[in-house]
């Protein structure tokens, strides 16, 4: 079957992604000041800049994309609109309207679904027993949904909270494809790149 060839990264399209990055920034301004200051919520926004200089250095034609945790959708609306087949699981209903509204204010064909990104039946076990996930919640696995399962993707994209990291290591060992990467935002160290739970790369 052909892959479609990438779009070229030209003056259009960085319009675009500006554009979105600038929506992003604008959203979560408003969510911070409307919700977060009223009651604690675990989204918070990733450097977009950061995250579209690493979605640039490993795209490549035919490649599925999948973030963990979609939040207001600018992540995966980013990587569609750089050549990537793109889809986000977000357990807040609400996020998930707001990043469908957002995909289609910029001509985007990423999916979203609602639901949790842990597969049915996931259990994390940590370094002595751990089994806690922190802030990622509970509900009712977003997969079946999305008609497609973890090891599906190609680029796996995640934005923990600090002590989190180990959680969405655990996911793509158990679940993950074999030579899936699994990019991870963090606050200190920007966006590094894991293979079979290796750091590979950061940005």
């Amino acid at each position: 079957m052909p892959t479609e060839p990438l779009p070229p990264i030209d003056d259009a399209l960085q319009a675009r992604l500006r554009a979105l990055c600038a929506a992003g920034w604008e959203f979560f301004d408003t969510f911070d000041r409307t919700v977060r200051e009223r009651g604690w919520h675990s989204f918070i926004a990733s450097d977009y800049e950061q995250v579209q200089a690493a979605l640039v250095a490993h795209r490549a034609p035919g490649l599925r994309f999948l973030e963990l945790g979609s939040a207001s959708g600018i992540i995966t609306i980013m990587a569609d609109l750089l050549g990537y087949e793109a889809a986000g699981i977000e357990l807040d209903l609400s996020l998930v309207a707001t990043s469908r509204e957002m995909a289609g204010r910029f001509g985007s064909k990423a999916r979203f679904v609602c639901g949790s990104f842990f597969p049915a039946g996931y259990v994390f076990r940590g370094a002595g027993g751990d089994l806690r996930t922190g802030t990622f919640g509970e509900g009712v696995s977003g997969y079946m949904e999305l008609g497609r399962s973890l090891d599906d993707f190609d680029v796996v994209f995640g934005y923990p909270w600090g002590g989190e990291e180990p959680v969405l290591l655990d996911l793509m060992r158990q679940y993950g494809s074999a030579d899936g990467l699994l990019l991870m935002h963090g606050v200190h160290h920007g966006v590094q790149a894991y293979r079979h739970g290796r750091l590979i790369a950061s940005r």
